[in-house]
């Protein structure tokens, strides 16, 4: 296969956050002809309402649509927010499942990681981005998990968990193994 390109969605909008962090060294981790893009817009979306949803769209969501359409998978990192998924990830999924049954993300691949403050590192966040994932169309990746407790990395980058490294590796061969 050809290069393949992953298109990164960051759960947190927060410059420094952990999980941009973890998105950031996704990037520099990628393997040789794996090119992994981060979406910087997320916060540009308008709340998904279907009168405005058209030819006429916002920017914004054209340009997150464009960059689902032209990745061949993606990966979602994202922390949780008050036990559940944070806004602008399932505003994202929103977006990205129209139209209906024909959406950006329809059969791509998608991997769900990320950290959070509580104890199990976001894994109901996790969770409930691969439904509305899985109920949007794409083909959710189940066997990928990395939920990373905030309080495990004791307040370093996370580059310098080796563990995280070699976990982030993994999701990231998982990821790639869907599309070879």
């Amino acid at each position: 296969m050809s290069d393949i390109n992953i298109l990164t969605l960051v759960g947190s909008l927060r410059a420094a956050s952990i999980n941009r962090q973890i998105a950031e060294l996704a990037v520099g981790a990628a393997p040789e002809g794996v090119t992994l893009s981060i979406f910087e817009g997320l916060g540009d979306l308008p709340f998904y309402n279907d009168d405005i949803d058209g030819p006429d769209v916002v920017a914004a969501v054209t340009a997150l649509r464009t960059a689902a359409a032209q990745a061949d998978a993606v990966l979602v990192v994202t922390p949780e927010f008050n036990g559940s998924i944070p806004a602008v990830v399932k505003n994202a999924i929103d977006w990205l499942s129209r139209p209906f049954g024909n959406g950006a993300a329809k059969e791509k691949p998608v991997a769900v990681i990320g950290a959070s403050m509580g104890q199990y590192g976001g894994v109901w966040s996790h969770d409930e981005t691969r439904k509305s994932f899985g109920i949007a169309g794409a083909k959710v990746i189940e066997a990928v998990s990395l939920a990373v407790p905030v309080k495990s990395l004791d307040g370093k980058h996370p580059r310098e968990s080796a563990d995280l490294v070699a976990a982030l590796d993994e999701v990231l061969k998982k990821l790639v193994a869907e599309l070879v």
